[in-house]
């Protein structure tokens, strides 16, 4: 089964946003909707002008025909929508929210499980979704293996499968469609470079890991490692420890970094929660504002209130609001189009010199 060689460029016209977001939360059909039903963090009207746009660039595509599901039409369809983690992070918040008010803006019927960080629980809920008549799955991986289970049932239906945020370890346009997310790599080697600007390229530095097995803990820790190696020789990587992306985890893996190291440098936090997690640590050891450089991953409106307060030097952004993205994605594969296998977003970044003035654009 070979993919379409051709370039993106074709692809980017087919699923690039046409609209801003409008992400209140949707009263689309739902099977969870206790959770996370408000999305009031990506609902804002402040919040326009940070809908995901698509990078340049060109790579492998798919079609409907290559997947072996036939062309339908998406506005007749049941799409399921498999959440990872707890929405007590504005992230996931953000990002149920985006799905559930473009499936509404468009009329689609949606049904909705939460894996509340549960692996196994997520497979259980996506086999769910299947059978409870879902056409189209849009999946927010927790892990990237284990998916087996999930790709066969899909296949034997010929359900379309795409990913967000996180990639799972599968064929793409055999095993599912498209994944829609940001070049985490790239998210690791931007982070690095404001820690080196945050700390002069001297010193010694922590990383607080993401949930380990996934693609976005790997890739945003060799991204850091790699371009720290590269430019800032003098700046040594002297702790690595899980905060698993919480906040509470965060805070107490800093508290031991602290007792550990008391004069270190810097922190390098795979996301915002576990950053402001570092945050409250340093408060509670009597630390000053900026006397421990602080890095994250997200956007959330409270790290970017951290930089405009003094606790964060910057924020490398990764932007939840897949609605429109994933569902334009939908919409030109089940008409036939061509859609990216990997469709990479452009994340911006908050610092001190901008982020009192998008404070409205986090989420």
């Amino acid at each position: 089964m070979k993919p379409h060689a051709r370039t993106a460029a074709r692809t980017l016209l087919a699923v690039a946003l046409s609209a801003s977001l409008a992400l209140a939360a949707g009263c689309a059909k739902s099977e969870d909707d206790d959770e996370g039903s408000t999305g009031a963090a990506a609902g804002s009207e402040e919040a326009k002008g940070s809908e995901q746009k698509v990078s340049g660039g060109s790579g492998p595509t798919c079609v409907i025909g290559d997947y072996g599901a036939e062309e339908t039409d998406l506005a007749g369809a049941t799409v399921g929508f498999s959440q990872s983690e707890k929405e007590a992070n504005p992230f996931r918040i953000a990002e149920t929210a985006s799905i559930k008010a473009e499936a509404d803006k468009r009329g689609i019927e949606l049904l909705t499980a939460n894996a509340q960080s549960q692996f196994s629980k997520q497979i259980s809920d996506v086999q769910d979704l299947i059978a409870k008549g879902a056409d189209l799955l849009v999946i927010a991986p927790l892990n990237s293996d284990g998916w087996d289970p999930v790709l066969k049932s899909a296949a034997d239906k010929k359900i379309p499968i795409v990913t967000i945020d996180r990639k799972i370890n599968a064929e793409p346009c055999k095993d599912y469609v498209s994944f829609i997310g940001s070049d985490f790599t790239e998210q690791g080697k931007r982070a690095a470079d404001k820690m080196i600007e945050a700390t002069g390229g001297k010193g010694e530095i922590a990383i607080l890991l993401g949930t380990p097995g996934n693609n976005v803990t790997t890739e945003r820790t060799k991204g850091f490692k790699d371009r720290i190696a590269e430019k800032a020789p003098d700046l040594e990587v002297v702790f690595e420890q899980t905060g698993e992306f919480a906040r509470e985890k965060g805070q107490q893996v800093t508290e031991q970094l602290i007792q550990s190291n008391p004069e270190i440098t810097g922190i390098y936090a795979e996301n915002d929660e576990m950053g402001l997690g570092a945050v409250n640590a340093l408060k509670g050891a009597g630390k000053e504002p900026g006397a421990v450089k602080i890095v994250t991953i997200d956007g959330t409106r409270n790290a970017v209130q951290g930089i405009v307060d003094g606790w964060i030097d910057s924020v490398i952004e990764s932007n939840p609001r897949f609605g429109p993205l994933a569902f334009e994605t939908l919409d030109a594969f089940t008409k036939g189009e061509e859609v990216g296998q990997d469709i990479v977003i452009e994340d911006s970044e908050y610092t001190a010199d901008n982020a009192e003035a998008d404070l409205g654009k986090a989420f």
